[in-house]
């Protein structure tokens, strides 16, 4: 959504991010016995919680006959960074996981070529964000607050039904968020406390990040920070119950669990949401165009697509793609997500960023 996550982007991409940068043109090559492989090779930049499953690599090289290079970043909004700051010589072909928080700033820098594949005429408009294409929305998910229901359970508290909730005195010292000026579920949960208090009421969003300052948050570097260090729930192995991640995953929580529960040990605060969006384009200067095109059309492909809800969590933009049902069972899905024009994020995000930076950690 970061991904991620995702990115994407949730649980397990991180998990397997690593294997699938370092094996993946090996496994693409040696596991499928059709294609002939030419020796090209495409490069993917994205989230380090990027995932394709095995069968959609070998799909790959058996539709291109080229191997897929991931370059791994830790988050979105570094992943972005890397492409501006190589743009005059592009260390990949495609950037993927580009997602709408970070997005007008990686179409201000003219990063990227446009290019729209056939199949995005079945995404719905309310995905397509930039008016000339240069980017294709790929899947979305809801940054939300997770919550760590046996924590809660052993401690006798009832868990935060609201952003509201967060500065209360029981909830002190039990959130974790992380960094919005580097990670785009950091940034996502910012903007929504600015859509829920706004700027110029008696209370503001910034009086909110104040009580949460005095009500002790902490702020993690990046999303696999807070959640697998920070957090005490699930895959976590922090001590704080409360963190800034996805709706779908507890999803994760349960689907990689060995037996698997009937309920997830975690669960979503689902109000103030901000629905995630990520995008995948073509990176200008590429020396394969074609091939950076055939791997955006890859993308959007149902091959892929089916593979996004277990793969890393969140959701494909096809409506037509069926849900798993660990997927349906395990999700509980905001009613009204939080989005903002990236109009107004491009307008407003480094004057934020700053006065949240001011105000939360100095």
């Amino acid at each position: 959504m970061n991904r991620h996550p995702t990115a994407r982007r949730v649980v397990a991409g991180v998990l397997a991010s690593t294997v699938a940068a370092v094996a993946l043109a090996a496994s693409v090559g040696a596991q499928s016995p059709s294609p002939v492989v030419t020796g090209e090779r495409v490069r993917l930049l994205t989230h380090g919680s990027f995932v394709m499953n095995e069968a959609a690599q070998e799909a790959f090289t058996a539709q291109t006959g080229a191997t897929l290079e991931v370059i791994p970043a830790q988050d979105a909004g570094s992943a972005v960074n890397q492409a501006i700051l190589t743009k005059d010589d592009p260390i990949a072909d495609v950037l993927y996981g580009v997602d709408d928080t970070f997005l007008s700033r990686a179409l201000e820098a003219g990063i990227f070529d446009p290019y729209q594949p056939a199949a995005a005429s079945e995404v719905p408009d309310a995905f397509q964000l930039d008016p000339e294409r240069r980017v294709t929305p790929i899947d979305y998910g809801d940054v939300c607050v997770n919550v760590d229901l046996d924590r809660f359970e052993q401690q006798g508290v009832t868990p935060p039904m609201t952003l509201e909730d967060l500065t209360q005195p029981q909830y002190r010292a039990m959130l974790v968020v992380e960094d919005p000026g580097i990670s785009s579920p950091g940034l996502a949960f910012v903007l929504a406390t600015i859509d829920r208090f706004g700027e110029n009421d008696d209370y503001t969003w910034l009086d909110y990040w104040r009580e949460l300052r005095a009500n002790g948050v902490q702020v993690a570097s990046s999303w696999d920070d807070a959640y697998y260090g920070a957090f005490s729930g699930g895959s976590g192995e922090g001590d704080r119950p409360l963190v800034v991640s996805y709706a779908s995953s507890p999803v994760a929580e349960v689907y990689f669990a060995d037996p698997q529960p009937s309920a997830a040990p975690t669960s979503s605060l689902v109000d103030g949401c901000y629905r995630q969006v990520e995008f995948a384009g073509v990176l200008a200067g590429t020396p394969q165009p074609g091939l950076a095109r055939e791997l955006v059309d890859f993308l959007l492909s149902p091959t892929v697509q089916q593979g996004i809800p277990l793969d890393m969590f969140v959701y494909p933009v096809l409506p037509q793609v069926e849900l798993p049902l660990v997927f349906r069972e395990h999700t509980a899905a905001p009613i009204d997500p939080v989005t903002l024009d990236p109009a107004v994020i491009a307008a407003n995000r480094d004057r934020w960023i700053e006065e949240w930076t001011e105000t939360v950690l100095r």
